[in-house]
């Protein structure tokens, strides 16, 4: 049972840290041009997140809901299923480009200065003609793992990941002989379009040609279903929400910590940017066990899904607390690989301090609220990430390091003195109410 979460779970890693990867390459290249690149990709970056999101994790309902049709034998089910998951991602692309395209609402509540303002319109600017692309290619990947196929999303990624580099070069940095001018860290934006409508073509043509999707009926589009397309957004509307209220608390945080400068911004996006990486690891073996576990109760072994749910756990849990001993020994070259500026590693320290802990909380509810969405369940998971995300992460968070007064017994976090370190004690203490209430939640559910 361990070795078939392993072996589902490390082509979703390498796929999923392909992504991450492609943000490290801005932070890196944009860090690399200047403070204000940095921090305008940081800030953009974080918005688009939030909407990109918030918007996929709808999609990716359409993973447990394949997964049961797939352990139950109903082959062609699942091509039914992704049509409808098709049609919902066209659907919601439009609001999705408004909402990066219309940058005006993010730009005054970040309260940015002017030339970072532009950096960061121009930004989501490129970053909305890629919507469309990366939410059907969301479609492909759900299905992908609902079948226990990764590699092949696996291989596109990193394709993607491959031409990120000198794409960001080509756009960040223009070309004479092209006739294409440099648009510094908006350039990162325009280079991820790019491979996000690349990536939905070669994952189209995937399909179409290999003989091992055919008993799953994919090649056939089929109309819109009301009934089918309500099943997704039963359970995805909760799930997206969920990510909406998980993204949007770092995105408050990137708006919030703004305020105190570009060097606290920068050392904040340092940190999420390394939160994203560890993640990759718990949302890989959360994906593998997810998928696992919805593959027995369609086959009708509740008593098996419990067990790969317990045996993911355990992994997941092994794993964050090796990776948290390792960030909090290395993180001053961690942080110093990051940035050549001073002031910036020195305010990142503390920040990859807390992160040590906060990443071994954010694997557990990962496990939890995934384990739970094999079973279909996904609201009152959405309730118990509101309460603690938004309301102990950020709203403590903003308690801690933007209301507080500096001469008071809360002012030691406030973000004149320490930069984003109090979002992130308020994190860690989010991260673990939400595992807390979580595993209630499953507990009821196995219970019944």
């Amino acid at each position: 049972m361990r070795a078939d979460i392993l072996r589902l779970a490390w082509p979703v890693f390498i796929g999923q840290l392909a992504i991450m990867a492609n943000g490290i390459i801005d932070t890196v290249m944009a860090g690399q041009m200047s403070a204000r690149d940095l921090a305008a990709v940081g800030l953009g970056s974080s918005i688009y997140i939030s909407v990109y999101v918030s918007l996929m994790g709808v999609l990716l309902a359409l993973t447990p809901i394949a997964a049961h049709h797939f352990g139950a034998g109903r082959l062609t089910q699942i091509g039914a299923s992704f049509w409808q998951a098709i049609w919902v991602a066209l659907a919601l692309s439009a609001p999705g480009c408004l909402a990066l395209a219309w940058s005006t609402p993010w730009l005054m509540l970040a309260a940015a200065p002017p030339e970072l303002a532009a950096q960061v319109d121009a930004y989501l600017q490129a970053t909305a003609f890629g919507v469309p692309a990366a939410l059907l290619f969301r479609c492909f990947y759900a299905m992908n793992t609902a079948i226990s196929r990764p590699k092949v999303v696996m291989t596109i990624n990193l394709l993607g990941v491959a031409a990120k580099f000198p794409l960001n070069h080509l756009f960040m940095h223009g070309s004479d002989s092209l006739g294409l001018p440099a648009l510094g860290g908006a350039g990162c934006g325009v280079a991820s379009s790019v491979i996000a409508w690349v990536s939905v073509c070669v994952g189209g043509l995937w399909l179409w040609h290999d003989r091992g999707y055919r008993p799953f009926a994919l090649r056939h589009p089929i109309a819109p279903r009301i009934r089918e397309m309500g099943e997704l957004l039963r359970l995805g509307v909760p799930i997206g929400a969920s990510y909406l209220v998980e993204v949007t608390s770092f995105t408050f945080m990137a708006i919030f910590v703004a305020r105190f400068g570009t060097v606290a911004m920068a050392s904040h996006q340092i940190t999420s940017n390394l939160t994203g990486v560890v993640y990759m690891i718990a949302l890989a073996l959360a994906n593998a066990t997810s998928t696992l576990a919805a593959q027995a109760i369609g086959a009708g072994d509740p008593l098996r899904a419990r067990a790969v749910s317990l045996t993911g756990l355990r992994i997941a849990m092994l794993l964050a607390g090796l990776t948290g001993v390792l960030i909090w020994l290395l993180r001053a070259p961690i942080a110093a690989s990051y940035s050549n500026d001073p002031s910036v590693i020195a305010a990142t320290l503390p920040l990859l301090g807390a992160l040590a802990l906060f990443l071994v909380f954010d694997s557990l509810q990962t496990q939890i609220g995934y384990i739970l969405r094999a079973y279909k369940i996904a609201t009152l998971p959405m309730v118990v990430c509101v309460l603690s995300m938004w309301g102990v992460g950020l709203g403590g968070g903003y308690l801690l390091t933007v209301s507080s007064d500096p001469a008071g017994a809360l002012g030691a976090l406030h973000g004149s003195r320490t930069g984003a370190l109090g979002f992130w004690v308020a994190g860690v203490a989010s991260l673990a109410l939400a595992s807390a209430g979580l595993a209630l939640v499953l507990r009821r559910t196995w219970r019944r």
